[in-house]
């Protein structure tokens, strides 16, 4: 297995979970759809990163680094990346929020449908750059 398959696979993954987005969220699982779409963030760019060949650290906000091999990625998806980053930044911040809550944040009621809908946006430009970028691998 070869780092471009397997970044095929971390797309393929993120277009499945991409798609169960829009049930959690009409379903009112706000917060369900925070955490999902953070997953989904990380293996898109995970995926970007492998396309490059760069074996991403196993972090769950792998937004520095992609910054970091910019120069490696097509330049047309390059504008993209600092918004990319600081959403997997954001979305990284909420991981454990979303799924775990707190004593004083319960999860399911904290989120609102403009918080699932900012991270299903997010979720689909990640999704988008690097299915871009597997376009032409």
């Amino acid at each position: 297995m070869t780092s471009l398959e397997l970044g095929r696979s971390y797309l393929r993954s993120a277009r499945r979970r991409l798609a169960i987005l829009p049930v959690l969220r009409d379903s009112g699982g706000f917060n369900d759809v925070v955490r999902e779409a953070q997953e989904i963030v990380e293996l898109a760019l995970k995926a970007l990163l492998r396309t490059v060949g760069i074996d991403p650290p196993h972090l769950h906000d792998v937004g520095e680094v992609l910054l970091q091999h910019a120069e490696l990625l097509p330049e047309p998806l390059r504008p993209e990346l600092p918004g990319l980053a600081e959403a997997s930044r954001e979305l990284r911040r909420n991981r454990e929020l979303a799924f775990y809550g707190a004593a004083d944040f319960l999860p399911d009621l904290e989120y609102s449908r403009q918080d699932a809908d900012r991270a299903m946006r997010t979720a689909e430009q990640a999704v988008k750059a690097a299915e871009s970028v597997f376009g032409s691998a």
